[in-house]
């Protein structure tokens, strides 16, 4: 009888849904999948969770100032190795208490955006993280310019979102990391270059893929565009209202924002101020079955970024789980896709390429119909959750492995230290 392979338990510290993060979704997506490798726990240190969750797997909450290594051993109930996951975006509503608890305790780092000055400063700023660590952080890995940098941030002198293209500030979270995942090659890069002694390993951002869709794009009316999401300044929304307001009287088209945006007043005024407001609607965040519905009907989908946070996008594996066709920026991430599989934006030339991107799609609907099936195709073949769940396994068994081979180690050091001073080994016999 063949004995079975000891079971890993993996703790999982992630935004869970119902929060409003696709990092939350991401979990909920891989739990199936990942829960029938492992023993998963999940761990939150918000107030209340989606109890459907508990069908793959224990959810507990906890306090990331005051927890210890000893609380999730007590929580491990596989028979094999134990290492923790900890997932960093760069949002201080849901990423606040894990940068606090990345300065105590080692753990995998899921590396979800790679700029992350915005999680720091609003952190500092929302009294969840001290001004004194991120400013310490600064000076020590981009020096006398970085602390100068982190304290005009801190002042509002300037923006987080500006300085993340040279000062990303990634490495302050990996200072006790045992190792990193991303799901970019930009990112993996990056954190290779910084921290080369630090294992990186890359693995497309996994996403649950549906049946292939019906397409219920409409041949005549409005050109149908939508923009979802955590919409920030980064999103290009304010650059792609000023290109609609310049199209021709008669180009018709219907713009649905679906999602947060950073300052909806800033944007009504923009909508009044160009007179759009009777062709583009902010809805805010809706139930994930009307998105997908409203993908299925778009025409385009607007998924611009500049500038990049290093991130993979969730938004982009919903898009092609939809079928549909989107305009990406030629940067970060979207810069290793392949050509045909959305239509890529340069910013240098952002106006006038999305300007004939419209009139193109007013004069020929059927036109995204190639990009869209292309984005399909391609998801399908580098996004499945199953070959994520298990290369995760896999990382895990082999941090455990080389915490084990890092301890021997340690351990081995010490012996011989204590050999070179045999007064201090007879104090320790005595003892």
């Amino acid at each position: 009888m063949t004995r079975a392979e000891p079971r890993p338990t993996i703790h999982w510290i992630s935004p869970l849904p119902p929060a409003e993060t696709d990092i939350a979704h991401y979990t909920a997506r891989i739990l199936p999948a990942l829960s029938a490798k492992a023993e998963i726990v999940l761990w939150t240190d918000a107030p209340e969770w989606d109890l459907s969750l508990e069908r793959y797997c224990r959810v507990k909450q906890f306090d990331p100032d005051t927890v210890l290594p000893r609380d999730f051993a007590a929580a491990s109930s596989g028979s094999g190795p134990e290492v923790l996951f900890m997932h960093i975006g760069n949002s201080w509503v849901y990423h606040s208490g894990f940068l606090r608890l990345a300065q105590r305790i080692p753990t995998v780092v899921v590396l979800h955006d790679l700029a992350i000055q915005e999680l720091m400063i609003e952190a500092v700023g929302q009294n969840e993280w001290d001004a004194p660590s991120y400013l310490a952080g600064m000076q020590k890995w981009y020096g006398a310019e970085g602390l100068r940098k982190g304290q005009s941030c801190l002042s509002h002198a300037e923006k987080g979102s500006v300085i993340s293209t040279r000062q990303p500030g990634f490495e302050l979270v990996l200072e006790k990391a045992l190792g990193v995942l991303t799901h970019t090659q930009f990112a993996r890069d990056a954190v290779q270059k910084k921290l080369p002694h630090l294992p990186c390993q890359m693995l497309p951002l996994p996403f649950a893929i549906d049946a292939p869709p019906l397409q219920h794009r409409a041949s005549t009316g409005p050109l149908r565009l939508v923009q979802f999401g955590w919409i920030g300044p980064n999103r290009r929304l304010e650059q792609t209202l000023d290109v609609l307001a310049q199209m021709p009287e008669d180009f018709d088209f219907r713009l649905d924002v679906m999602g947060k945006v950073w300052d909806p007043h800033l944007i009504y005024d923009k909508l009044s101020q160009l007179n759009l407001g009777d062709r583009v609607h902010l809805h805010g965040f809706v139930p994930e079955l009307i998105l997908d519905n409203t993908l299925r009907q778009a025409h385009l989908v607007l998924n611009l970024r500049h500038p990049s946070m290093g991130e993979a996008s969730g938004s982009q594996l919903r898009i092609w789980n939809a079928g549909a066709p989107a305009a990406v920026t030629r940067e970060g991430w979207y810069a290793e896709l392949p050509d045909e599989v959305a239509y890529f934006i340069d910013l240098e030339n952002e106006a006038a390429q999305l300007h004939r991107l419209f009139s193109k799609l007013a004069d020929d609907r059927d036109a995204t119909r190639p990009i869209g099936v292309a984005g399909r195709a391609y998801f399908e073949a580098h996004h499945s959750p199953e070959s994520y769940a298990q290369n995760v396994v896999a990382l895990a068994k082999e941090t455990a492995l080389q915490a084990s081979r890092d301890l021997a180690l340690r351990l081995k050091s010490e012996e011989k230290a204590h050999a070179l001073h045999p007064s201090l080994q007879e104090r320790l016999t005595r003892l």
